[in-house]
């Protein structure tokens, strides 16, 4: 029971990184546009840039997350039902019956990222002095 517990704990933080990745560039863009100044902020910013850069070397280097090989570990060893892959691979199989190659999902990681980087151009992160 407390490997189940841990690993479900694994699974809601790889959830709120993702989102945090995710939403965070969606809040980043909206907020330039609603003048939102919370969005400029220094450490926000290198925060999101070095979740999403930890992500595409992963992907460019074929690693799959250390969330993703914990999570599996913890549900092993409560004898409960793993996944290979990826995470987002996974849950995509999952909830849409998409099946995909590594390639695209390195392809798609770094597009984001390349938009997570133009954003720092569009809505400059300021430093407080």
């Amino acid at each position: 029971m407390p490997y189940l517990l841990a690993a479900d704990a694994v699974l809601f933080l790889h959830v709120v990184f993702v989102v945090f990745v995710v939403v965070g560039l969606v809040l980043i863009l909206l907020g330039r546009l609603l003048s939102w100044a919370w969005v400029r902020n220094w450490w926000f910013r290198v925060t999101h840039l070095g979740a999403i850069g930890i992500v595409v070397l992963q992907s460019w280097l074929g690693v799959i997350c250390p969330l993703t090989k914990l999570e599996m570990l913890l549900r092993s060893k409560a004898d409960d039902a793993t996944y290979a892959g990826s995470f987002v691979s996974h849950w995509l199989e999952a909830i849409l019956y998409y099946r995909a190659p590594a390639w695209v999902f390195a392809a798609c990681y770094t597009a984001f990222a390349a938009i997570v980087v133009l954003s720092w151009v569009w809505v400059r992160p300021h430093r407080r002095r």
